[in-house]
């Protein structure tokens, strides 16, 4: 099959580790790959039709979501989903669709005004972020009426308001390739989205909790931040097709993962590389 990359633009400008072996993985299989960063590319849209078998979109940009809209509009098959990018990207529609799959999640409000919410800041801690935020961009920590207006002023867009969840002072990353669950440790930062974690096992039920994320967004390579609160793991953000940034061997994993996906597209039997 032709298989192309929507890619992200990375800082530095060097290839993705992961997905250069996840390409070198769905070669050996025998599949065709490309790829291209939306943003370095002129493309014409009111012409553009799929000219790929299978489409991946990697980006989290809105010029590659919006390439990707066009391209499933023209039946492109893509992993994941457009639909569930989409979803993903955006936390006011997260936080209903997780409550409703009964996924351990914060309590959630939404707004572009903070005057309207002042009254939650009043002796509690609350996490403001924006609606489509990522990689931990504008996300603050409010104690009160005061920071909690002048950070939704700041964002310029609508905010997602949720309560602040304890935990031991790290967050839990967990990735998903299809059915399978992986787990690293490392603080948080505005930076650690760029720094390898530690791998963890995976509880059997923060796997249980991964794949009903999944499945509630249409996900099947995705990421999410976990808390481990007194009371159970708390899901507080997921990505579609993170960094998988300390999971050993992602790449080959992931590959083989798009591999067997090919050929079920295919309606053909696996057929594994020598």
């Amino acid at each position: 099959m032709r298989i192309h990359v929507l890619a992200v633009r990375r800082v530095p400008a060097v290839p993705s580790p992961v997905l250069l072996e996840a390409y070198d993985v769905l070669r050996a299989h025998g599949h065709e790959v490309t790829d291209a960063i939306c943003e370095e590319v002129g493309t014409r849209t009111d012409l553009l039709e799929p000219e790929h078998d299978l489409y991946l979109l990697k980006s989290h940009t809105p010029l590659a979501l919006s390439v990707a809209g066009v391209l499933d509009a023209g039946g492109a098959r893509m992993i994941n989903p457009y639909a569930a990018c989409v979803r993903t990207q955006n936390k006011i529609v997260v936080s209903r669709l997780l409550r409703a799959a009964g996924v351990p999640a914060p309590r959630t409000w939404v707004t572009g005004d903070g005057a309207t919410l002042a009254g939650l800041a009043d002796g509690r801690a609350l996490i403001v972020k924006p609606y489509q935020g990522h990689r931990g961009a504008g996300v603050h920590v409010v104690r009160d009426p005061g920071a909690l207006r002048c950070a939704v002023a700041a964002a310029g867009c609508p905010v997602v308001v949720q309560e602040h969840v304890p935990g031991p002072g790290e967050d839990l990353k967990v990735y998903v390739v299809g059915e399978q669950v992986f787990a690293v440790r490392k603080p948080f930062s505005a930076t650690s989205f760029a720094v390898p974690g530690r791998p963890v096992a995976v509880d059997p039920e923060v796997r249980a909790v991964a794949l009903r994320v999944g499945r509630a967004l249409g996900l099947e390579l995705f990421g999410l931040d976990v808390i481990e609160s007194p009371g159970g793991p708390v899901v507080v953000d997921v990505n579609y097709f993170p960094g998988y940034k300390g999971v050993p061997d992602a790449g080959a994993l992931i590959g083989e993962h798009l591999a067997a996906r090919a050929r079920e597209l295919e309606g053909a039997p696996l057929a594994l590389a020598a």
